[in-house]
């Protein structure tokens, strides 16, 4: 029999008709005792047994699986000589072809996420039957895969075309508007019939059913409640009384107060394990991961992962099951004005995935957009309930999801491990104050913390040193000697404990006050920014009031009163530094730029500090690393309180002194920052959930894609180049990209003699003959 059908890609086609109809004819002569058969289509790849009238239904709508030549499971014999295909092409060729073929990758890229509208096999009923409005929507998708971009083009179908477009134009920012002229200029160039949209609005539409889409939900004006679930029907905030919509007419439109944007999860998660680009992806940290004993390279390397397997046994059976971080952090749309505007997406990253990809954009999930203009504050608990709830749901009762890999289905769960976000956001969720004389969560009430006059700060960092170190004597530090022992570490009890004693607060605000963030204390005294160093007068006040460093305290001569400068360098400023940049300006750029201006033990100190940042942001880390960081960073910490006056010391120099034992306990800290999730510009609350969920769509969509730059194969910024010169010697092979003109420059005897041993040390290939 022919089966060139087979890989057909216009199913209306009177080949595949045919092809369809004789194979069902095979079928019906070889069905079980309860008249079903395997069915071969793309999605049950004879693994699962249908009626006849479903198996040719799937045919219709998925497609035949294409590695089923021989039809062993329908009545045909096994033939290991290979099988008459009925046409001279050998079957390299047409494989080949096949995987060239961009309509083809759409084809399957459609056919997936078919798969997983419904986790019941039969609830995609495609070309025919009553459908509901998102079948209708991959019927048309379907449509435009099959049809031609315009009539005698043999390289596009009209989807294909508009797929490549819209990526294109979200991979290099094009403007809405940019689009649609792009669009008229398309039409007016290509031949009559062209089957492309009249504007970015139509093509959003048609990609829309490839978007998992989102649910909006009212809220009170006051962050009150949401009129969800049982307050669903109400039209006045059950607790204030606020009315629900800003008009009450009975003939205008009624708008809504607030509105809370909720991304459902569990669709998304789903996904994951549709994609067959992901699904064996999602079982890495099980099976693929490399156990080295005292080294970190992804959060399962950590105690708490280890402690979360020995607590949930059952969890912990099917690797399959999620573990997420969730993510959050509060930003302005409207950066570039002075308009105040904060609004708060919450992100969920899954952690099952290797640490090249858990943390990537393109695997990091919205679940919810929080409408501002103003911070939730402590009531973002009112707008987290849908995740919640939906959390609760998968980790009690999990999910049935398909997983293309196996081609199984299994119940998922879901766990959330922890929450990334900054300091200040530390305390709008989990409602531990970040200000005050307790604000290390750490250290909890064994908190370090001295008032100065109006200035809180956090010093005593002698505390963590072993009982017998010499500085523990030292009256230099705070005019006393250090008795205490270091805060002891709380149990999970009693931290419960705390939180059981702590009065209910009714939520709502009127209004709400906005906190900013703080930059890094130590720019702005080490070059002494104006508004922005704490090396104030009143900093020197608190020296005289504590009796110590006496240098530093402020002098009177001839009526005026004269502040001794450590550093004095004219008009210093630096302004707009995002958190990234601090995090590049520390770890690389400071310890560098002030060695010439600085005396030594002074310098020596501060490179310390940002050589332990440096070490504890690397991508690996090891056990026995970061025992040596924490010793480290105590004995930091203790210089630099001979150093700095006490305000340097807020609460955020103080949090570093935890953070090698965070990382012992999660992992690599880079799976745990905010960098991934921090923007710098973005648009009102409409506008980003409905740019999501187109590209939500097209990042799908490009994981199909060949011979295209994608989110998934484009090169890094800093990204090395070819290698520039043909050379057999692995020193002079080395990938770089080069900057400006090349000058030809004579060597000096003494530098000529110092490249010419260089080579020699570093060329691996004359090893053998040192040694």
């Amino acid at each position: 029999m022919e089966k060139k059908w087979i890989w057909c890609h216009d199913k209306l086609s009177d080949e595949y008709t045919n092809g369809v109809k004789s194979f069902i004819e095979l079928a019906k002569h070889h069905l079980d005792e309860d008249n079903r058969t395997r069915c071969p289509c793309r999605y049950c790849w004879n693994v699962y047994f249908q009626d006849i009238s479903v198996v040719e239904r799937h045919l219709w709508v998925k497609g035949f699986s294409p590695d089923y030549h021989n039809w062993i499971y329908h009545g045909e014999a096994l033939n290991f000589q290979g099988i008459e295909m009925g046409f001279e092409e050998d079957d390299e060729a047409v494989e080949h072809d096949r995987e060239e073929d961009d309509n083809d990758d759409m084809m399957v890229a459609l056919q997936d996420a078919a798969g997983d509208m419904d986790i019941d096999v039969d609830a995609y009923e495609g070309h025919i039957g009553d459908q509901d409005h998102r079948n209708k929507e991959f019927s048309g998708l379907f449509a435009k895969v099959e049809s031609k971009l315009y009539p005698g083009c043999t390289k596009f179908s009209a989807l294909t075309f508009l797929v490549r477009l819209m990526h294109i134009k979200a991979l290099n920012h094009w403007s809405n508007k940019s689009f649609n002229i792009l669009l008229e200029l398309l039409k007016e160039a290509l031949p009559e019939g062209t089957k492309l949209p009249k504007s970015y609005y139509k093509a959003k539409c048609t990609l829309h059913a490839l978007g998992l889409g989102y649910e909006m939900i009212h809220a009170c004006k006051w962050d009150c409640a949401l009129f969800w679930k049982e307050s669903a029907e109400l039209d006045k905030c059950p607790i204030c009384v606020e009315p629900r919509y800003k008009f009450q007419g009975t003939e205008g439109k009624r708008i809504p107060q607030k509105v809370l944007r909720y991304f459902p999860i569990t669709p998304r998660l789903q996904r994951l394990f549709t994609y067959r680009h992901t699904a064996i992806d999602m079982r890495w940290h099980k099976e693929k991961h490399p156990n080295t004993n005292g080294v970190l390279r992804h959060p399962a390397d950590g105690e708490a992962w280890k402690h979360f397997d020995e607590q949930y046994p059952i969890f912990v059976m099917d690797p399959r099951n999620v573990r997420l971080g969730a993510a959050t952090d509060g930003f302005n749309p409207f950066s570039n004005m002075s308009t105040s505007y904060s609004m708060w997406p919450m992100m969920l990253v899954p952690y099952n995935l290797p640490p090249w990809k858990c943390m990537k954009e393109t695997f990091s999930m919205m679940s919810l957009l929080i409408p501002g203009p103003t911070a939730p504050g402590k009531d973002i608990d009112v707008y987290l309930r849908p995740m919640i709830d939906e959390l609760k749901d998968l980790w009690t009762y999990g999910v049935t999801t398909y997983d293309i890999s196996k081609k199984e289905r299994f119940t998922m769960h879901a766990a959330v491990l922890w929450t990334i976000h900054d300091f200040p956001a530390y305390g709008t969720l989990s409602r531990w104050s970040t200000k005050g004389y307790k604000a290390c969560p750490t250290c909890n009430e064994d908190t370090s913390s001295q008032a100065l006059r109006s200035k809180i700060c956090y010093m005593g960092h002698r505390r963590y040193l072993s009982i017998n170190h010499a500085w523990r004597n030292n009256r230099q530090y705070d005019g006393k000697p250090e008795r205490r022992l270091a805060p002891r570490q709380f149990s999970g009890a009693e931290i419960l404990q705390q939180l059981d004693r702590t009065i209910e607060s009714r939520p709502g605000k009127h209004p709400n006050n906005v906190d900013k963030k703080r930059k890094r204390a130590a720019f702005g005294i080490m070059l002494d920014i104006k508004g922005k160093s704490k090396d104030t007068d009143k900093a020197h006040v608190y020296l005289k009031d504590l009796k110590i460093r006496k240098e530093l305290h402020l002098q009177e001569t001839g009526g005026k009163v004269l502040k001794p400068l450590n550093v004095n360098i004219k008009d210093g400023k630096i302004s707009g530094l995002k958190t990234h940049d601090s995090h590049v300006l520390l770890q690389q750029l400071f310890l560098v730029g002030i060695r010439p201006y600085i005396k030594k033990d002074v310098c020596g100190t501060i490179i310390e500090m940002c050589t332990f940042f440096q070490k504890l942001c690397a991508r690996t880390l090891s056990v026995s690393d970061l025992d040596m960081l924490q010793e480290g960073i105590i004995l930091t910490l203790c210089k630099l309180e001979r150093i700095f006056p006490p305000t340097f010391f807020d609460i955020m120099v103080h949090l570093a002194v935890h953070l090698p034992y965070e990382a012992k306990m999660a992992g690599p800290v880079h799976t745990r920052w905010m960098y991934p999730f921090e923007r710098n510009k973005a648009h009102p609350e409409g506008s980003i959930a409905e740019g999501y969920v187109v590209n939500e769509a097209l990042t799908y969509c490009s994981m199909y894609l060949h011979g295209i730059e994608t989110r998934f194969n484009r090169l890094e910024r800093n990204k090395d180049g070819e290698n520039q010169i043909a050379s057999t010697l692995s020193v002079f092979t080395q990938p770089v990209n080069l900057l400006g003109k090349p000058q030809f420059v004579e060597l000096k005897d003494d530098d000529y003699k110092k490249a010419h041993w260089y080579i020699l040390y570093n060329c691996c290939e004359l090893q053998p003959y040192f040694e």
